[in-house]
């Protein structure tokens, strides 16, 4: 536990493919991170466990807004953990609220009886909680592997206060994995902080142009916010700038 641990947080093959030449040592594969990532679909993830040998978490997303699920949804995330299974991945990120901000312990543990024997990562919904030192507990009782958090702060440096609590708190049953805001020149500063060594980053360093040259700037097929003619994905040499910082880090 807690040993150097840089993971790509990925939604294309595209940044799949920057963040394992830059040095990943695990892959998040989600879809929409524009909108905090939606579950990915199975071609994509067939095609990146083809190419790149890297174990590959699946986000367990059935969409965008908060984490308090209907029966439907739960339904919905528990064939595609099941699927996602059976096509080989090495683990599932998951998270279940209720409606008073506490991990719903009835779906997450049903979500993980799916889950068998895979890696379960709990995500930023951790971060959503009313109680983080609470949930933690709940989360290692749930035998989750990963709480992935920014400290329930607006990023991980932000949260440095809390994540050094959590990791004390953890005291090696699970690992607590900095995410949110992580870029080369904070990495460093938030290990001398909390002494956390596992790290989730895109590796983006802003949107790239499209390729289209005819454009229709007074449609929008999406958000009003997000322009159709911006491709957000992960930067090689930044991801690489991550991962070298990690691994640079004291090994316990």
């Amino acid at each position: 536990m807690n040993i150097p641990l840089m993971e790509g947080c990925v939604d294309s093959y595209a940044s799949c493919a920057a963040a394992c030449q830059g040095g990943a040592d695990r892959l998040e594969l989600c879809a929409n991170l524009a909108i905090g990532g939606t579950t990915p679909s199975p071609s994509l993830f067939q095609m990146v466990k083809r190419d790149f040998p890297v174990p590959i978490n699946v986000l367990i997303r059935p969409r965008f807004g908060d984490f308090l699920y209907s029966g439907p949804e739960l339904e919905e995330m528990r064939e595609d953990i099941r699927r996602f299974r059976d096509l080989g991945a090495n683990g599932v990120v998951i998270g279940v609220l209720t409606p008073e901000g506490d991990l719903d312990r009835d779906a997450m543990a049903c979500l993980m009886d799916h889950a068998g024997q895979m890696d379960v990562t709990l995500h930023r919904a951790f971060d959503m909680t009313r109680d983080p030192f609470a949930a933690l507990e709940e989360a290692v009782r749930l035998g989750c592997r990963t709480v992935l958090t920014s400290g329930q702060a607006r990023n991980a440096l932000a949260g440095t206060a809390v994540l050094r609590q959590l990791l004390l708190q953890a005291a090696g049953r699970i690992d607590i994995m900095a995410g949110c805001g992580v870029k080369p020149e904070n990495i460093r500063r938030i290990y001398e902080e909390t002494g956390i060594r596992v790290f989730h980053g895109t590796g983006r360093t802003g949107p790239a142009s499209s390729g289209m040259r005819y454009r229709k700037d007074s449609v929008s097929m999406g958000l009003p916010s997000l322009s159709e003619y911006e491709l957000w994905q992960t930067n090689e040499e930044e991801f690489r700038a991550c991962a070298r910082m990690v691994h640079s880090l004291p090994r316990l």
